[in-house]
């Protein structure tokens, strides 16, 4: 019925605005590119974006990129391991929680 709350939005007045999802893939890919462009990366990634899916959760468009770009973004991440793990074991004496938080997600 018309009256009824649960009528009184469509699908077709529905806006990505309103979404969390959108939010935080938003939020993600502004991190993220601000972290390529200080690794001077920013043109490698011409697709890096925020979208949603169909189900309205939060996705990071990361797009295709050439070999040497990827190889550069492995060597920049085994480096940022690498550095965290030394600095973990040297505060704390334990692994690197960032692995660990990555599990956690799955």
């Amino acid at each position: 019925m018309r009256g009824d709350p649960a009528h009184s939005r469509d699908a077709a007045t529905w806006s990505p605005l309103e979404s969390d999802g959108w939010y935080a893939a938003r939020n993600a890919t502004t991190a993220l590119r601000d972290v390529l462009v200080r690794a001077g990366l920013e043109k490698d990634f011409p697709y890096l974006r925020a979208d949603l899916n169909a189900f309205g959760h939060g996705l990071v468009e990361l797009g295709r990129v050439s070999p040497d770009t990827a190889e550069r973004l492995a060597e920049l991440l085994r480096l940022a391991l690498a550095s965290g793990l030394s600095r973990d074991r040297d505060e704390d004496d334990h692994t690197s929680t960032i692995v660990e938080e990555h599990k956690g997600r799955n």
